[in-house]
């Protein structure tokens, strides 16, 4: 639906949901350490860049970060049980960031990796891994199954050059050697990306990793035994739901929540999850898809593509590629599904750079699940920012840090018209197909607004949340929460930036979902046992 406010606000909440860090309201919290970095691949401009690491013990305990570089010596970064600390001083190389219990570094609770690198000094090499070396890679493949077909084959060959006989006696079939050969490439990108080979090491803080591992998690997860309710979405309601208030609010009814609401995730992304993790679409009592205006830059179409690279199968080539707007799009959807490796060009990439960190990124699995699962929502506000829609000048509140300012200020950037068009046509032809898939099954669909955000001034806030599906609300398992459902939300105090619910918000947010969920659901039960 959103796919966030812009590029560069998906870099910024992307990791949001890892952040263990957020949790101020307690003075001890109970879960795994974790440290995490927003983001953890910077890109150098003019001389440094800037990366945010956030951290938490999980038990209240002290805490010790300390940074090494790899020609460096430990230097004591931060200290606290938890919290968040920008580093501005990210230049090209590598960066390890640990977590330890003392200040002798002799307990080691988290670690991560964060990698530095100018355009410059990138683009040569990166460009040849992610663009030259896959048509290298093809041609390759086809010299040398062509020449291991023709070799293969019956008849005498001369041994001195050239091997090829003067008079051969056979056809050499050329088409059909190349032709093989692409279908050997096919084969074996089928054998590496289409399986779970790849996608166990890709890297668990991008947006493909994410989504593959929350989804992997939600599918080995057993059933509880409840009335589970799955929550759908993006950076709006993966910051503004939380599963743990949910729960705590609908356990005495025997209801279970569970979210697989994820930054930048859009509407065909949530069709292809829900495919994934409920293959027979009975599994769950209800699901909540959000709807409303969004932001769907084009420029985001490869995060898109490989960010639902995953959960793509050789048959949804035409109909994913049909989600994009441009023909350059498109193909690239298609080549996605056919060439998965096509898809993770910036992974593949980045894991023969850095293969060592991957690996130990990729061990770290279990201790993300957990931070999202324990994440509270951040802990600041924005009552005392003025914003001038005219002249476009902001105040802040002396309270927010530099950080925060800037994630202020990049998501006030205005979508154009277009492009909120376009996030409504892609609500508008993929939550029908979530309907249709869900058309014979009893699982119940509560589609629901989203809090517009704390300036009603703006463009973007000032239009109206028209569902475009009310012909399919009459349905007896489909349900639609009023468009002002959420309008009392619509404050500063509620709000970290001009589009997300801060930790407040967030609990005011769930706490009012589920309670007209809840509602409704029971409202429709009893309707059905008294025709």
């Amino acid at each position: 639906m959103y796919l966030a406010v812009f590029v560069g606000t998906l870099h910024t909440m992307g990791a949001a949901v890892q952040q263990s860090g957020a949790d101020t309201d307690e003075e001890k919290s109970s879960g795994a350490p974790a440290i995490t970095a927003n983001p953890g691949h910077v890109t150098v401009a003019g001389g440094a860049g800037s990366t945010e690491i956030s951290w938490d013990t999980g038990n209240g305990s002290m805490g010790f970060v300390f940074v090494t570089t790899s020609e460096g010596k430990p230097a004591l970064f931060a200290t606290g049980a938890k919290g968040s600390r920008v580093a501005p001083w990210i230049r090209p190389g590598t960066y390890a960031f640990e977590l330890y219990g003392d200040d002798q570094r002799r307990t080691l609770l988290a670690a991560l990796t964060v990698s530095g690198t100018t355009e410059s000094e990138a683009s040569p090499r990166t460009t040849l891994l992610r663009g030259k070396a896959r048509w290298l890679l093809i041609v390759a493949l086809m010299v040398v199954v062509y020449i291991a077909f023709y070799l293969s084959s019956a008849g005498t060959l001369r041994t001195t050059f050239p091997t090829e006989p003067t008079t051969s006696p056979r056809p050499l079939h050329v088409g059909r050697n190349l032709l093989m050969g692409i279908a050997a490439f096919v084969c074996l990108d089928g054998v590496i990306f289409h399986t779970g080979l790849y996608v166990s090491i890709l890297a668990p803080d991008s947006y493909a990793g994410r989504l593959a591992v929350i989804t992997r998690a939600e599918k080995q997860r057993p059933a509880s035994g409840l009335k589970e309710v799955l929550v759908l979405g993006d950076s709006r309601m993966a910051e503004g739901f939380s599963a743990t208030v949910a729960d705590e609010l609908g356990s005495a009814a025997g209801f279970k929540f569970v979210t697989l609401a994820e930054p930048a995730s859009t509407a065909n992304t949530w069709y292809y999850m829900l495919r994934e993790v409920d293959a027979t679409a009975q599994r769950y009592w209800a699901i909540v898809v959000p709807y409303g205006i969004g932001y769907e830059p084009t420029s985001a179409e490869s995060l898109r593509i490989s960010m639902a690279a995953p959960l793509l199968r050789y048959g949804d080539c035409f109909t994913f590629a049909s989600a994009f707007q441009q023909w350059s799009g498109r193909f690239r959807a298609v080549t996605a599904c056919i060439l998965r490796g096509s898809a993770y060009q910036s992974d593949v990439a980045h894991f023969l750079e850095h293969p060592i960190a991957r690996i130990e990124n990729v061990q770290r699995e279990s201790a993300m699940v957990h931070a999202r699962a324990v994440y509270k929502g951040r802990d600041y506000d924005m009552v005392g920012t003025s914003y001038d829609a005219t002249t476009g000048q902001m105040t802040f509140p002396p309270r927010l840090t530099e950080a925060q300012r800037e994630a202020i200020r990049k998501s006030l950037l205005q979508p154009s018209q277009s492009e909120m068009q376009y996030s409504l046509r892609l609500q508008r032809d993929w939550i029908p197909r979530i309907l249709n898939r869900y058309s014979k099954s009893a699982t119940a669909i509560v589609l629901t607004p989203v809090p517009r955000g704390p300036f009603a001034e703006l463009p973007a806030f000032s239009v109206g949340q028209r569902a475009p599906f009310l012909e399919v609300t009459k349905q007896r398992t489909v349900f639609s929460l009023p468009e002002q459902t959420f309008d009392f939300l619509e404050r500063p105090d509620y709000y970290f930036d001009a589009f997300h619910l801060n930790a407040k918000g967030r609990q005011r947010f769930t706490e009012r979902l589920v309670n007209d969920l809840m509602a409704r659901l029971a409202a429709a039960d009893s309707h059905a046992s008294y025709p």
